[in-house]
């Protein structure tokens, strides 16, 4: 069982999610480890396995710090398996709101 966090993603040329910059969070809950990245069929795997937990990392430009978003789960959408937070038909739901590491770290 563990809980993650997850900060940003990265995308292909066609502007879709290819992989996901997770967090662990340690045992008291107090931090997370440094971004380490995960490839949508690893991130779903991760969080298909029974007791893994995941939530969103967001950056409050106000507050300067991280705060934890929305819960994240898989959905079997008609083009296969994603993940997805807060499932309620808003823009933020696959993910894609969440920081582009793309031109970060390739």
């Amino acid at each position: 069982m563990a809980e993650y966090r997850i900060s940003g993603v990265w995308k292909d040329t066609n502007n879709t999610i290819i992989a996901y910059a997770f967090h662990t969070v340690n045992d008291t809950g107090a931090s997370a480890s440094r971004a380490v990245k995960k490839t949508k069929a690893q991130a779903i795997a991760l969080l298909e396995q029974a007791g893994n937990s995941a939530t969103t990392w967001v950056w409050s430009y106000n507050k300067c710090i991280w705060i934890i978003g929305e819960t994240v789960t898989v959905v079997n959408g008609s083009n296969g398996k994603y993940l997805r937070s807060n499932p309620d038909n808003k823009l933020t739901d696959n993910l894609g709101h969440l920081i582009d590491y793309d031109w970060i770290a390739p």
